[in-house]
């Protein structure tokens, strides 16, 4: 049957989209590089949804018909199969790149690559070396931006981290969490995230190896733990630090969470390490495998709370875009 005239007008001339006609250009896209971005009441929102999202399995899609694009330039296992899960379970689909699959590989610049990924998908998800690189890519995206670990900053983490502490202690406010090791990625994350929901972090640390973000640094691990809620830890080499093995294996030789140290810890205090672990360096095969060791809830947490934020990220640019 021959479509009226109405309908044709409703969608445009063949080969052409709608008229436009007076409508705003739509604004940038939220984007989600660093905690700090975000409000306390935002980031509430996010670990509020992905509460609600955590272990249970949709019967509802709302981003049916939506694609995730993930660009790998560092090995992943808990990242991108917590990404995928996510992504499918809103009822999405996605494509992941490698630095091999794509032409980044061969020179082609971050804001094409951005612009050109914008088109097809709905959202990127990125985890590289440089913090730069990541908002570059947001900058030239009309679409959602996440990042999913640099050298600087692995907020998506710091979300499961943040919703298992909530899961065990009914709440954020006034919990202390003492970070034992190296001020990396995962250290700068936690200091912010912590701060928007009213913890008290601290980050025990050999001197040189402190947190870029501004936070309560101490030398003594002892110190740090003392009373803490939790105590958690991480790889002392992180990837692109091999070169600095040795060094760092002697730096760190008083930094181990074992049962001595987490012994300091209150009684009811839980381990957390955002893995891969290695037992025996940054923390103590009985620690890690302990019954008060909760890093198998806390990587499960990755998929609601990434599921969490891409619904955030996608609905409110599907709605500015609209």
């Amino acid at each position: 049957m021959a479509r009226s005239v109405r309908a044709v007008a409703a969608v445009g001339s063949i080969g052409g989209a709608a008229p436009r006609g007076d409508r705003p250009e739509p604004g940038p896209p939220r984007h989600f590089l660093d905690v700090d971005q975000y409000s306390s009441e935002e980031l509430r929102d996010i670990l509020d949804l992905g509460f609600a999202y955590k272990g249970g399995r949709r019967r509802d899609r709302p981003l049916a018909g939506k694609t995730l694009a993930l660009i790998f330039e560092k090995p992943s296992t808990r990242t991108r199969v917590s990404f995928e899960v996510a992504m499918r379970q809103l009822g999405g689909d996605t494509i992941v790149l490698g630095t091999a699959d794509s032409q980044l590989g061969r020179g082609e610049t971050i804001a094409d690559t951005a612009r050109t990924l914008s088109a097809y998908c709905d959202a990127i998800v990125i985890r590289t070396f440089a913090h730069s690189d990541v908002e570059e890519l947001a900058a030239a995206a009309s679409v959602p931006v996440v990042n999913a670990l640099t050298d600087d900053h692995h907020p998506c983490q710091a979300l499961a981290d943040l919703l298992t502490l909530r899961n065990a202690f009914g709440t954020l406010e006034g919990i202390r969490l003492a970070y034992v090791g190296d001020g990396n990625n995962v250290a700068n994350s936690l200091l912010e995230a912590g701060a928007l929901a009213g913890m008290d972090v601290v980050v025990a640390c050999p001197p040189g190896y402190e947190p870029d973000v501004l936070g309560s640094v101490t030398h003594d691990a002892r110190e740090a733990v003392e009373g803490a809620h939790a105590v958690y830890t991480d790889v002392w080499v992180s990837m692109g630090d091999e070169a600095e093995q040795a060094a760092r294996a002697a730096a760190f030789a008083g930094y181990q969470v074992d049962e001595a140290l987490f012994a300091l810890a209150r009684p009811d205090a839980i381990f957390l390490h955002c893995l891969p672990a290695h037992r025996g360096q940054e923390v103590s095969a009985a620690v890690i495998d302990g019954p008060r060791s909760a890093v198998w809830r806390q990587a499960a947490n990755r998929e609601s709370t990434e599921e969490a934020l891409l619904y955030t990220l996608v609905s409110e640019n599907r709605e500015e875009t609209s």
